[in-house]
């Protein structure tokens, strides 16, 4: 790591609290304009951090304009921190009166697009804050999709070298590709909320519920102007809504821009999404007949829930329309399962993807076969593209460190006093940026709001860990990152 590397990485820091802090101007005027107090924290969080950010950006101004394998790792990590550190000013410091704990929480789930919250009284929250929540996590969806699609293939975390070429195969032209891509994506991913919030008005939402849940949806993060979610309106039809924007939200943008382009082949090419469907249709028919047989639900309404909750979870979104943790032990199990299989890379879904268990079960598939013929020469294959032994070995490496810090991240949250379920659960679905959890604390019927503050903290790291993928915030602790 170069000095000249660490000032651009600190100029690009500054560039998005920049950015936040033009964010924090829509909540403030919102609430200035509904005669709010909270306004006033806005003001001041916009200043505080538009100082911040724009000592960083006019100190290092001009230096350098191109980013290394070492220095993206530094920027996704402190980019993250920094965005989640000022963008929880304005819950600290609003009538809120949140704890540091609380607040830091709280904007860390919405921008990792977890959907976990220690806020109750929704229903009853100034406009500013509500806005505010779902704002951080349509930010965070941008800023989860930019770096899936640009970041992580390059740094090969995870196996996600395997779609460094699919991601910038856009254009045959000799154009910008990154730019290019990016933009696309964004293009999408507008067009997508547009298209979302005009869905939950027709179905009946008022325009503020709509806007406030559309943003929460796409980014797949479950944040809800309502305690009782979704669940709250009660409504076929918006659930309906939410059910076709979660998956769609789930699906990789960079699919729908080759849509978009003409690429008949994507269509064809796609492994992800037929993957997902299935497990989606499979998953929603079997918690509907558990739910009409163990749990007595009459058939159309077993459906019903089943099949929005089921889509919620495996999207990673959050959402709830009833407690599914009291469903019985083999939903909640299943549950669990869908947790950790989560959307597809490219998404603003979260957990391990939908294609590591796909070259996971390739490569097993491939080990077995050479059980029979050890002298056989055999390739992992994803769909029809050979997949080198080195995205094998990232993938295998990326499930030794998901398992490993889910569970030493279990075993601390049990040491601060939270039951082993809850903890669990609570650690599952952040490191899988998934919402509520399954225990008696944190659950879909509840909140985060007591469990222990250092619980909090060590849930906010498993977001953070999650939602980059582990490995980017690992090799930062190695003593070889930091030698020149």
């Amino acid at each position: 790591m170069t000095a000249r590397s660490l000032r651009f990485v600190l100029y690009v820091d500054g560039l998005l609290l920049l950015i936040l802090a033009a964010a924090m101007a829509v909540p403030m005027v919102v609430d200035a304009a509904q005669g709010e107090r909270d306004w006033f924290t806005f003001a001041t969080s916009a200043g505080v951090t538009a100082y911040v950010g724009g000592v960083l950006v006019f100190t290092f101004w001009g230096d350098g304009s191109a980013i290394d394998r070492r220095s993206g790792y530094l920027l996704t990590a402190s980019a993250w921190a920094l965005v989640c550190a000022f963008g929880s000013l304005p819950l600290h410091f609003s009538s809120l009166h949140l704890s540091f704990a609380d607040a830091v929480f709280e904007t860390m789930s919405g921008l990792t697009t977890t959907g976990s919250t220690v806020i109750a009284g929704l229903d009853h929250l100034p406009p500013g804050l509500l806005l505010w929540r779902s704002l951080l996590q349509w930010i965070g969806g941008v800023g989860i999709v930019v770096m899936a699609i640009v970041m992580l293939p390059a740094l090969g975390i995870g196996g996600m070298q395997l779609f460094r070429t699919e991601s910038s195969d856009i254009s045959g032209k000799p154009v910008p590709r990154v730019v290019q891509m990016a933009g696309l994506t964004i293009a999408v991913y507008v067009g997508l909320s547009i298209a979302c919030a005009a869905g939950y008005g027709a179905a009946g939402m008022n325009f503020f519920d709509a806007i406030n849940h559309a943003m929460a949806t796409i980014a797949t993060g479950g944040f809800s102007t309502k305690d009782a979610s979704i669940g709250y309106y009660d409504s076929v039809p918006i659930e309906l809504v939410g059910i076709v924007f979660m998956v769609a939200g789930a699906c990789p943008l960079i699919w729908y821009a080759r849509l978009i382009t003409h690429r008949r082949q994507a269509l064809s090419e796609e492994r992800q999404v037929p993957a997902l469907l299935a497990v989606l249709v499979v998953a929603v028919a079997v918690v509907t007949v558990w739910n009409v047989a163990e749990n007595g639900m009459p058939i159309g309404h077993a459906l019903r829930v089943s099949a929005f909750n089921v889509t919620s979870v495996l999207t990673d979104t959050g959402f709830a329309t009833a407690d599914f943790s009291a469903w019985g032990s083999f939903a909640v199990g299943l549950f669990f399962m869908l947790y950790l299989l989560g959307g597809c890379a490219g998404s603003t879904a979260g957990a391990i993807k939908v294609f590591r268990w796909q070259i996971l079960f390739a490569s097993a598939k491939r080990q077995l076969r050479m059980m029979l013929s050890p002298h056989r020469v055999l390739v992992t294959r994803y769909g029809r593209k050979a997949v080198e032994d080195e995205t094998v070995h990232s993938v295998r490496n990326f499930f030794f460190l998901y398992l490993l810090t889910l569970l030493l991240l279990t075993l601390l949250v049990t040491a601060t006093g939270v039951d082993f379920l809850s903890s669990a659960s609570a650690v599952a679905q952040a490191m899988a940026n998934a919402g509520p959890g399954l225990g008696q604390m944190g659950g879909p019927a509840g909140n985060f709001g007591a469990f222990p503050d250092p619980a909090k903290w060590l849930l906010s790291l498993a977001m953070l860990l999650g939602r980059l993928e582990l490995s980017t915030l690992y090799v930062l602790l190695l003593p070889d990152y930091w030698r020149a």
